[in-house]
Parts: structure tokens; sequence; C-alpha cells
């Protein structure tokens, strides 16, 4: 009886979600949202890189303009940008003209309702947006157009059939281009495989990071024959891989993987923040944990907000199979800005979605996480995100992404309420892009300039960072968040140095806790093992 030979992918694959070539994210993924992205910024800027190609390649390639507007597509292939500015207006007329429509109500709106009954503006709402919207006021009779985001999820708007995976092997961690504005062309080289999110194949394909599989079912899989099994066969590996066993130690472990994703495993439980996790490129890097280090069951992922490094879909779709609960926070669904979590993620084909507003909780064997306020990151926009404190008996943890302590009396009540929390994971990113990096596509009106650059998404400088450390009673605190790590240059657009004004203030916050004592604090970069006893008494 013959014993094929089978295979797993190699520790270079990357396979990236895209949408219409775009790599995939929260923005273009929500329909109305992706109508106000396609609009404002992917339409926008690949019609200004077909004027002047060599001026984008030229721009993407500098250092100071890392994170622009800049396609950084070589000239020969401007005739397949042109291919996909073509298809987006064709494909997408009806997503443009909800977006502009949008737009253009909202305005009216502004101008013309101040407080009277806002009911007859109902025969006012245009074609493309009737049966998907609210009409209302706020406290100070601005009127407000809510999107009923279920219901567009629901319609033409949301097509499925524009999503894709793109198979690929990573040479170097700085191989990929700026995520938001560079599509991904169709490259000879590569596995494209047309299907939707949601669709249980996927879960196929990424149990090969646990089951390898024969190459003819892989190739059946992907919907590919015996011609292309070379080009595959260069993602796979038939090497056996070893693969991390549950932790079984006395207390808690927790491994940091980069940025904000941390495994925290005690007791037979294992709980996974908002993952971003590497793989190793072919031509080495810094030392780091990949796929292969996390277990093969994770019981909670908790995702702390929306952004799309901490909401990262090439990670979570290749941990869906894994994941027992993802925990998302709270949307309230009035900005069409603040989408839901948790339709997003159960539209990804997540089958057990956990919303948590604040103290909301989750009991587990041993403990408890608690979803508490997360303030700041987002511009002074409300939009859904939140804190977790895990809780194993008297150990307590809090994972506070970017949060900012603007007010600590928040944190002094968090700790009445749960206990003192001895060990903080927060971030100290604290000078942030301003208000229009990343929301400016879905405001109705351009922000004056000195709001643009007053409202940045930023986490703690040494001031705050301490003053949340001294509120919740931690002990010991961990830097996270930074995007250092080099596998996230193509996603947060940093080239980080020692005298980056946040490394600063990290040494500042360091200075301090030396000086006055009981808070011992660390950077994290790369990856690092924290060993808890779990005996706080």
């Amino acid at each position: 009886m013959s014993n094929p030979m089978r295979y797993h992918l190699a520790d270079h694959t990357v396979v990236e979600p895209l949408i219409d070539k775009w790599t995939a994210w929260p923005h273009n993924f929500s329909p109305v949202l992706y109508g106000l992205h396609l609009l404002n910024y992917q339409r926008e800027i690949l019609i200004s890189y077909l004027k002047n190609p060599g001026f984008h390649v030229k721009s993407s390639r500098n250092p100071k303009l890392l994170g622009g507007p800049f396609v950084d597509v070589p000239e020969k292939k401007a005739d397949e940008i042109q291919d996909l500015l073509t298809a987006i207006e064709q494909n997408h007329a009806d997503l443009l003209g909800m977006a502009r429509d949008l737009t253009a109500f909202q305005n009216k709106l502004m101008q013309t309702a101040s407080g009277q009954s806002i009911e007859a503006y109902y025969e006012q709402i245009p074609d493309s947006l009737r049966g998907f919207v609210e009409l209302g006021y706020d406290y100070h009779n601005h009127p407000v157009v809510k999107c009923i985001e279920s219901l567009v999820y629901e319609s033409a708007y949301y097509k499925r059939e524009t999503q894709s995976l793109r198979i690929c092997a990573i040479e170097h961690d700085d191989a990929r281009p700026y995520y938001m504005s560079t599509p991904r062309l169709a490259d000879a080289e590569d596995i494209a495989w047309n299907i939707p999110f949601e669709s249980s194949q996927i879960d196929e394909l990424f149990k090969l990071d646990i089951e390898p599989q024969p190459l003819n079912t892989i190739c059946n899989l992907l919907g590919l024959t015996s011609q292309d099994e070379s080009r595959l066969l260069s993602f796979l590996s038939s090497e056996p891989s070893v693969h991390a066993q549950p932790w079984t130690g006395a207390g808690l472990r927790l491994r940091y993987f980069g940025h904000a994703c941390v495994l925290l495993e005690g007791n037979g439980l294992s709980i996974l923040t908002d993952p971003f996790v590497s793989i190793s490129p072919k031509q080495g890097g810094i030392e780091r944990l990949t796929f292969k280090d996390l277990p093969a069951k994770i019981d909670y992922v908790l995702i702390t907000h929306g952004h799309h490094d901490h909401f990262v879909f090439e990670s979570l779709l290749r941990l869906r199979h894994r994941i027992g609960t993802l925990v998302v926070p709270r949307s309230s669904g009035i900005f069409h800005g603040d989408l839901s979590l948790r339709q997003l993620a159960q539209k990804l084909g997540f089958q057990r979605v956990q919303e948590l507003d604040t103290l909301d909780s989750i009991s587990f064997s041993g403990g408890k996480i608690t979803a508490i306020p997360f303030f700041g990151e987002h511009c002074d926009l409300l939009h859904a995100k939140s804190g977790y404190v895990v809780s194993f008996g008297d150990e307590r943890i809090l994972f506070a992404a970017d949060s900012c302590c603007l007010d600590k009396r928040v944190y002094e009540n968090v700790q009445k309420i749960l206990g003192p929390i001895a060990t903080v994971f927060v971030g100290m990113e604290c000078i942030g892009a301003p208000l229009s990096w990343v929301y400016a596509p879905l405001l109705p009106v351009k922000p004056e300039r000195n709001h643009d650059q007053s409202r940045r998404s930023h986490a703690n400088d040494a001031a705050s960072a301490l003053t949340l450390l001294q509120a919740v009673g931690a002990q010991n605190a961990y830097i996270y968040a930074l995007g250092r790590e080099p596998w996230l240059k193509y996603f947060m657009a940093l080239t980080p140095t020692d005298d980056d004004p946040y490394v600063q203030e990290v040494n500042k916050l360091i200075a301090a806790t030396q000086a006055q004592g009981g808070i011992d604090v660390q950077m994290l970069y790369g990856k690092e093992d924290i060993y808890l006893d779990g005996d706080r008494g």
C-alpha cells in the first residue's frame, strides 16, 4: 500500500487575503466603509499613479514618505493598474454611487436639519441608501445618518466574489509594499485562489500547518492541475515540522509574538491577543515565534479594536480552524466608521464570536476574561475598542493595547472592582498618525489641518503610562504594540530607530519606575517568554 509524501505550508509561505487585489482589512471589507474607501482613497491614488507612474514609484521608495498615498508598482505594469481601475469603476459602480450619495446626504442634513422633526427627510433619502439607514439627532441637534450594517451585508453591496487568497513566498521581511497604497497584481510565480473568506475550504488549506496532506489533495483543494505542481511545491515542505505542545508547567506562560500579539497559557487553557503572526522569510531575519509555535487549539482570541494591525485578516483566517471563541469589543453602530467587529468576524466564517461591553466577562475554569474601557488611539472617534483583564486565580493580567490613560479614575475604578492588576501589557506609541491617515476617506468633510494634526491615534507617553500602572497597582509592565518588528513594516509604515520619540518615553518610564521602585518595566521586541507563578496572595 502506497504511503504518499505529505506536505505542509513552508515556513516562508504567506497566504494573503485580498479584496479586489488589495490587502484585506476592515475598511475594505464592510460594504459602507469599502465604498467610501474606494471612492476617496483607492480610486484617487490609482488615477494619480496613471498620471505619473514614475513619481509614485520614486516616492514609494523614499523612506521619508513611507505610508504615503503612492503606488509601488513598476511603470511597465501601468496597463494592469488601468485595468484594475476600470474593473473597480465597472464592478463597483453601485458601491461608489452609494458612497457619493451618503456623503452628499450627510452634508445636506448638516446644513438643513437643525432640530426640527427629521421624519420629512426620509422621503429625501437617495435611492442607493433607501432601506439601509436610520435618521436621528444627537443631543445637540446634530443630524446623524446611521447605516444598518447587517442589512447592507445582506444586499448586493457585499460582494464575496471580490475576495481571494494570494499564496506567495516571502524572501525577506521588507518584501511586501505598503498594504494600503499598493494593490497586489498577479505574479506568475504566485497562486491566486478565488474563494470567499467564509468558505470552510480555507480551513482545509490552513490545517496543513498541523496535518500535512498528499500533493494531489492540496492540488484538488486549490483547483490546480498537475501542470501547477512544480509551482505549488515552492510553497510547500515535506520536512517534518515540530509543533508547539500545550503548556503544562506550573503557573502561567506568556509568549510574545511581536506587536500586540501575546499567547497566554495556563491550566490547560490558551488565550491569544490581537494575532499578528510572522512567517520565516527565506533570507531569515531576527529570531521570532511563528504559526508553528502556537498550540493546535486556541481557546480564546481577544481583539482589542478594529485597526488593521490588531484585526489582521491574514493571521485570523489562518488560525480560524484552531480558535474556539473570538472575542471582540461591542460597537455602538451609530457612526458608519464604527463597524461591528462581531458581524465582520461572522462574515469571515467564525462560528463562535462573543461581543463584550465594559465589565462584561467570560468565565472559564479557574478564571475569567473581563472587558475594560479603552480610551484614545481613535482620534477622538467613539469606535469599538476594549482592553481585557485576564484573571487566573489571584493573578490578573491587563492587555491594554494602544489605550491612553486620559482619566486615571477609570483605572482606579477598574482596580476597585477587579482587584490589583499585577501584570500590564501597554502600548506607548505616543505620537501616532493624524486623523486623516486612516479616517479621511470616511469623513463627509475634510478636517481642518490644525484639527487633523491634533487628533492623533496615539497611546501613552511616560507620564500617562506611569499613571495607568500606578492606578491599577501594577508590579510588572511590558511595553508592546510599538510596531517595531521588521515583519510589520509593510503594515505600519515605520522604520524604527533607538532615537524614536516613543523609545525615549519608554526610557523615561523605566527611569521613573526605577527611581520610585515597585514596578519593573520592560520593552518587548521580537520574541519573549514570560512566566508567572500565579501566587499573588
